[in-house]
């Protein structure tokens, strides 16, 4: 038997979507982003006492998740919360923690 056959989507997912959220950087970019329409990255830079190589890091991890999604608008990138995935992901935290 392959691992393949007995990992299911929703495990897939699930995990891929903890792993995006497993620092508190990027906990703090989610819980910011829930509240608001959208951030740009300066603002995000102004915000945080992180290097913006560090930030670029942390929004990559959490846009390659499809949990935030970054529009340019040259010289900036807008952030927004992905609503679609923000809204799978806790589904499939809800089912895992039987809430």
């Amino acid at each position: 038997m392959l691992i393949k056959d007995i990992i299911t989507e929703e495990q897939r997912m699930t995990a891929r979507y903890a792993k995006a959220m497993g620092h508190p950087i990027r906990m703090y970019i989610l819980e910011l982003l829930t509240k608001q329409a959208c951030c740009y990255s300066g603002d995000l830079s102004e915000i945080l006492p992180i290097a913006k190589s560090t930030l670029s890091q942390h929004l990559k991890e959490l846009k390659d998740a499809g949990l935030i999604q970054g529009e340019i608008e040259a010289p900036k990138i807008k952030y927004c919360i992905n609503r679609e995935n923000w809204t799978k992901a806790k589904q499939l935290f809800q089912t895992f923690y039987g809430i």
